[in-house]
């Protein structure tokens, strides 16, 4: 009987140790992500950095965030040129107007890739750029046919900005989030393998602000591939945040 009430007694203790050590910063385990909107914490995660180490997503708090999570790829070895797009313009964005030191704010990119896939999407952009130029501003616009003038219209409307990144200066101001496992983008509920038309692995277009408290304060998620909500509109929801109101 005594041995028993040993056992017991030293079980008891154990489970309370390993309830204490979880309890330890480094040790505690992260929930499992789940789908979120607004008006509810963004799940806490942590991710390998494309520039190197890795980052956990609690580490921000006392900063607004910006989380982007691009949709990759278009079709079976084809990005999608508007989120490389939209990509070169936050940058733009970010060297003339320094909108992170504005807004208290991070940006964070997630790509449900391994850090080569990344790498790749990346030297890709100033191409795509470059192709964007060219469809907009043909040299005898006069003498295109129906099928590219329509073409050249659709560019000047998606494509706004003229954008220039040279080959292999493409720059990375913001953490790029290595999603290899798809661990954020499935559990958020993003990750899909046919999309708009497409069966690749990619993700959901999808922004969200997060407050300093770790609040999401705004999500969108794209219908089509073409739908991005405007950078002003998002910096004015940030001003909105930063206000409290």
């Amino acid at each position: 009987m005594k041995d028993l009430l040993k056992k017991k007694a030293a079980a008891a203790v154990a489970a309370v140790f390993v309830l204490y050590a979880l309890a330890l910063p480094g040790v505690a385990q992260q929930a499992a992500i789940r789908p979120v909107t607004v008006g509810q914490p963004m799940p806490d995660f942590t991710l390998p950095v494309y520039q190197g180490g890795t980052l956990t997503f609690s580490s921000l708090k006392g900063k607004n965030v910006i989380l982007m999570f691009p949709r990759g790829f278009a079709a079976e070895g084809a990005w999608c040129t508007i989120c490389n797009y939209k990509y070169a313009e936050l940058v733009d964005l970010e060297q003339a107007r320094q909108i992170r030191k504005k807004y208290n704010a991070e940006v964070l990119v997630v790509m449900p890739y391994a850090q080569d896939i990344v790498k790749q999407w990346l030297e890709v952009v100033p191409a795509q750029l470059e192709k964007i130029k060219k469809t907009k501003h043909p040299a005898e616009p006069e003498k295109l046919d129906e099928k590219a003038k329509a073409s050249m219209e659709r560019y000047r409307q998606i494509f706004p900005k003229d954008l220039n990144l040279k080959p292999g200066e493409v720059p990375t101001p913001f953490p790029i989030l290595v999603d290899a496992e798809r661990t954020v983008s499935k559990g958020l509920g993003l990750f899909m393998t046919e999309w708009s038309g497409s069966k690749v692995d990619q993700n959901i277009p999808t922004y969200y602000l997060v407050d300093k408290s770790g609040i999401v304060q705004f999500k969108y998620l794209s219908q089509n591939t073409v739908d991005r909500p405007d950078y002003e509109y998002l910096f004015k929801l940030l001003d909105w945040i930063n206000k409290g109101m």
